[in-house]
């Protein structure tokens, strides 16, 4: 038997080579050359040995990595399988597969970025030393940081944008006759992202559109220390139509080969989805030092040693006579020394050091092109559909209708997807006509489920979509927010700049509205999205901010490739008056296309009085604009309107309220955890004024069905009598 501790597997694993003892090969015809076998081979050895090397750096404090690739090597015979452009997020551990596609890359230098990753090397061509991740921008494969099944949403998009740039006619980042690989393990196969993912794959391919996608399910039977049942991940697999099922034991190099290459032979004929149920072993226990004999006996662990694939495939290369042992254990040995060159060289390579170059890149490279040309007759084009209404002022609702029309004509990469959005136009009408103008190719009902419209839009950005997902209301996000915390907004800060995902994500969310129930529609946190590096949230208050704040996201995500939030207040969507009915004073002009837009963080500001200046946002400013309307108190009240919430531009807000002698703040949201926390720490910490400061917030409660609701918000009532207090007085 083999020793199963890393250093002492090595040597035994180097000694049963020189003497030939292996299993018993396969004696049928060969399918694949003894060169590929070969190739494959020496992927799987490299990657086997460079985590053992890792591992040996690790207790010398040179390395980080935690979790290895032993035992998965099959997947270098995946890899072979597929063409270089081919997209692949991968499960972690996926090295073989790695080293294996670099091979198609000439001049890759595949093993030292590997050994670069492994020691958080600033020089790492990937992360630039920020995560142990496997990517790379030359062979397509986009770094995963912790694919526990939240990668397969944004590969499920990414299909479906293959498909969608060929129908379109648009040049994508990948080629139209591309395939997506994605590849995770047993235990992911129960995580609800996964069956989401897998849901909404098959969900699209069951209507015939096609989903270019091949997922792969590395299966060796164990997550961490809990065992999958014996046969739930095959039975499982096969249940999911219309995928088709693959299977292969990735203890057979030409086994695991052959089947891939039927699977994607199936996918690119068809335009089907597949699955591939790859059988595998995992060795070392599951991360770091997790010790598997606390939870295994020794002679399982033992004798899983002996069905080693890299014994295997040896055996094959012995029987096939292209090596003898002693070849093969020499060859072993100079492939060990050659990593342990190669790893003690990446070992000395400068590290980060700085914050400010650790943060470099949260915020993407902006691409240098041209923007189209706004003109009043391109405006008049596009509200052309709404000739009734065109010319008229309009309530906020209106104007981000009559926004999202200007952008999809503008730009033709645009894609705008959600739930209900197509013939209904969105339950508030928000989206009214874009499907019968631009099409269901690029206006698109999506499966009932968050994460998979975020995941859509990811995998469409990342080919070269400019995506606007909707999110029916605020608090359904939270059941897909780390598609933009893990997922969305990492995906520059991890890649170092190389890769993005830029889109506009369109929220319709906060309180105030009046018949709806409860908190799920009635939702007053953002909190999770001002944890974000990197992510823009923008808040509009009334119709002509919120065509000019669309406008700036949508440039924003074009050209400077950023992660846009338009959280849209749904009580204000409808409305048109401020003090009395029919007062019409809360609707406006739809912005001329000469309109310059803001600077990002900028405020608006309303009023010029110097006592006191309210800050507020959204639906707080709304109610704002009635205390000072019914004090008669513009000229003593200045109202600013933050707009932009994340991240708080404070430089220009503190110059917006420089002459003012109080300060009050309106937070519609909750004490805790809201926006206005934020600004009354700058204010301790900044304000050399040290002016009075007091806040208006909501109760820190959910907001109750009914009229019930206003009891735990701030009121226009609220602010006028806070205005009192701090010295306002009514004309």
């Amino acid at each position: 038997m083999m020793r199963t501790d890393f250093e002492g597997w090595q040597a035994d694993f180097i000694q049963r080579l020189a003497v030939a003892d292996l299993p018993a090969a396969e004696v049928s015809e060969p399918s694949v050359s003894n060169a590929m076998l070969s190739e494959w081979y020496n992927s799987q050895l490299t990657s086997r040995f460079a985590d053992l090397e890792s591992r040996r750096l690790q207790k010398q404090g040179l390395s980080f990595y935690t979790i290895g690739s032993a035992g998965h090597e099959a997947n270098a015979c995946v890899a072979a399988a597929l063409r270089v452009t081919d997209p692949a997020f991968l499960h972690y551990r996926s090295g073989a597969f790695f080293l294996q596609r670099a091979k198609q890359q000439p001049g890759c230098h595949a093993l030292y970025d590997l050994m670069l990753s492994f020691c958080a090397s600033a020089d790492d061509p990937i992360s630039g030393g920020r995560h142990k991740v496997l990517g790379s921008l030359e062979l397509n494969i986009p770094p995963q940081t912790s694919t526990i099944a939240s990668h397969l949403p944004k590969a499920m998009g990414a299909a479906h944008a293959i498909a969608m740039s060929k129908r379109l006619k648009l040049n994508g980042n990948w080629p139209h006759d591309s395939i997506v690989l994605c590849s995770f393990g047993d235990a992911s196969a129960n995580h609800s992202t996964l069956l989401g993912a897998l849901n909404a794959t098959a969900w699209a391919a069951y209507q015939g559109i096609p989903m270019p996608v091949l997922y792969v399910c590395e299966d060796n039977g164990i997550g961490i220390s809990t065992r999958s049942p014996n046969g739930w991940i095959g039975q499982r697999l096969q249940t999911i139509h219309p995928l088709k099922y693959f299977y292969a034991d990735g203890r057979d190099a030409q086994q695991t080969y052959l089947v891939t290459q039927s699977a994607q032979a199936y996918i690119r004929k068809t335009g089907k989805p597949a699955i591939l149920h790859l059988k595998t072993i995992r060795y070392f226990g599951h991360a770091g030092a997790d010790a598997e004999v606390a939870y295994r006996d020794k002679k399982s662990i033992a004798a899983d040693f002996e069905e080693d694939i890299l014994l295997h495939t040896a055996a094959q290369l012995v029987e096939r006579g292209v090596f003898d042992g002693a070849k093969l254990a020499q060859h072993a040995k100079d492939t060990k020394a050659r990593i342990q060159r190669v790893a003690a060289e990446a070992a000395t390579r400068p590290r980060l050091k700085t914050a400010t170059a650790i943060k470099a890149s949260i915020v993407p490279q902006a691409k240098t092109q041209t923007l189209p040309a706004r003109s009043e007759q391109s405006i008049a084009a596009a509200l052309s559909f709404d000739k009734r209404n065109a010319g008229q002022p309009q309530p906020l609702g209106k104007m981000l209708n009559w926004a999202l029309h200007e952008a999809m004509q503008d730009y033709p990469n645009t894609l705008l997807f959600g739930e209900d959005v197509g013939k209904k136009g969105g339950v508030y009408h928000v989206t009214h006509a874009l499907r019968d103008r631009f099409g269901p190719n690029r206006v698109m009902n999506t499966v009932l489920d968050e994460q998979s419209i975020l995941g859509l839009a990811i995998g469409a950005a990342q080919q070269g979509f400019l995506p606007i997902p909707e999110i029916q209301f605020l608090a359904y996000v939270h059941n897909a927010e780390d598609q933009i915390r893990g997922e969305a907004a990492t995906l520059p800060f991890f890649s170092n700049g190389q890769y993005d995902n830029p889109m506009v994500i369109r929220i319709a969310g906060l309180a105030y509205q009046k018949g709806f129930g409860g908190h799920f529609h009635n939702d007053n946190s953002f909190a999770v999205f001002r944890d974000i590096p990197g992510v823009i949230v923008m808040c509009p208050s009334n119709g002509r901010d919120g065509a000019l704040l669309m406008r700036h996201a949508i440039e924003l995500a074009q050209r400077e490739r950023r992660v846009v939030i338009m959280l849209e207040p749904i009580a204000l969507y409808m409305t048109r008056d401020l003090l009395t009915e029919a007062d019409n004073g809360w609707v406006g002009d739809y912005p001329n296309a000469d309109q310059p837009l803001p600077k990002l963080g900028q405020p608006s500001v309303y009023g010029n009085g110097k006592k006191v200046g309210v800050i507020s946002y959204g639906n707080g400013y709304y109610l704002s604009r009635q205390a000072c309307a019914r004090l008669n108190a513009e000229q003593q009240i200045k109202v600013i309107d933050l707009r932009y919430l994340v991240p708080l531009d404070m430089d220009q807000i503190m110059q917006a309220i420089d002459d003012c002698e109080q300060l009050l703040i309106v937070d519609e949201c909750r004490q805790r955890g809201s926006l206005s926390e934020e600004i009354i720490t700058y204010l301790a910490e900044h304000d050399s004024q040290r002016r009075p400061v007091q806040r208006i917030t909501a109760d820190d409660c959910f907001i109750p069905l009914g009229s019930a609701a206003y009891d735990v918000l701030p009121s226009a009532a609220d602010i006028e009598s806070a205005l009192t207090a701090m010295g306002v007085t009514k004309r």
